[in-house]
């Protein structure tokens, strides 16, 4: 029978949404999971992955484990998985799960599909699609009939079910040294209060319409001031105008927030794909016939520039 075992990730004490995306979509499919949770002072968060559904939460929790730390996590989620006798791995296509897949692939000797975009599943068969050479070509694949499967797939594709915490069932996994050659003697984390895209209910995205960084900077406040967080297309990005951090589409962060709003976005076919399932989405662009408007709920022929001010009244007779 199958059973998946899902890596789960922590940010600020607490179970990152793309993780919650996988437990929901996997108990949707009525598939057997176990979860494994892994860092410092996460034995409370053990309660919310088995509110969500997992049957048995492989914990590692360690002072070591603050940081992350490759060889560690990879021996953690492989003792996880020969305990749980999981057939399936899935971790999320984020910085932590793109360098950890490969690595538990390896570890079993099987092959794996990264930062998959769609799939899906019956039982131990999977039908995958995953986009490579820079999204000029989407691939279809399947995995051989025998042996693990082992997967990360994008965040913003399955909509994570609100549960309760419960007690769970916990099983607690040996810690294993880190690497002797190796030790981390600082580590500086870029503090921002900035909304994370994937993490985030509304987007406010600015497109090579804002005609530069100054115009960036002259869309940023509307964000602010709705609490959203500042995404970006593409051609930004590739622009320098924005950090890639910001890009949303299928080469950057897949996104499907409650409001979308794209300014100055024409609306290209990877970006498209990665925010076309946003709840409603609000456009405003000079072209009427740019493509962003066949999926925009509410669209704006007209100057950002003239547009965002109005926007920004609107929020504020809002929030008084």
């Amino acid at each position: 029978m199958s059973k998946i075992l899902i890596v789960a990730e922590v940010k600020n004490s607490e179970i990152k949404k793309n993780t919650l995306e996988l437990i929901s979509f996997a108990k949707s499919k009525g598939l057997e999971m176990d979860a494994v949770l892994c860092g410092s002072g996460v034995f409370g968060q053990a309660d919310v992955l088995a509110g969500q559904g997992a049957s048995t939460v492989y914990l590692g929790d360690d002072s070591s484990l603050e940081i992350y730390n490759t060889e560690q996590y990879t021996s953690l989620v492989t003792d996880a998985l020969q305990q749980s006798g999981a057939t399936q791995v899935w971790l999320s296509s984020s910085e932590l799960g793109r360098d950890l897949t490969p690595r538990v692939a390896a570890r079993q000797g099987v092959g794996a599909l990264s930062d998959v975009t769609q799939f899906e599943v019956n039982g131990d068969e999977i039908t995958a699609q995953r986009p490579c050479m820079s999204t000029k070509v989407i691939q279809k694949c399947q995995f051989s009939k025998d042996g693990l499967r082992v997967i990360s797939i994008r965040s913003g594709f399955f909509a994570p079910e609100e549960t309760t915490p419960v007690p769970a069932k916990t099983v607690s996994l040996s810690i294993p040294e880190g690497h002797k050659q190796l030790k981390v003697k600082e580590v500086q984390a870029e503090v921002s209060d900035e909304v994370e895209l994937n993490e985030a209910s509304i987007i406010v995205s600015a497109g090579r319409g804002v005609g530069g960084p100054e115009g960036c900077d002259f869309v940023k406040p509307l964000a602010t001031e709705l609490g959203a967080a500042f995404g970006a297309s593409r051609a930004v990005c590739d622009a320098g105008w924005l950090p890639h951090k910001h890009q949303v589409g299928q080469t950057g962060t897949m996104v499907t927030p409650d409001f979308y709003f794209a300014l100055g976005i024409s609306g290209a076919i990877q970006h498209l794909a990665g925010m076309s399932g946003s709840k409603v989405i609000v456009a405003v662009n000079k072209d009427p016939d740019a493509p962003i408007f066949k999926v925009a709920d509410y669209g704006i022929v007209g100057d950002l520039f003239k547009a965002v001010p109005v926007l920004r009244e609107e929020v504020a007779k809002i929030k008084t």
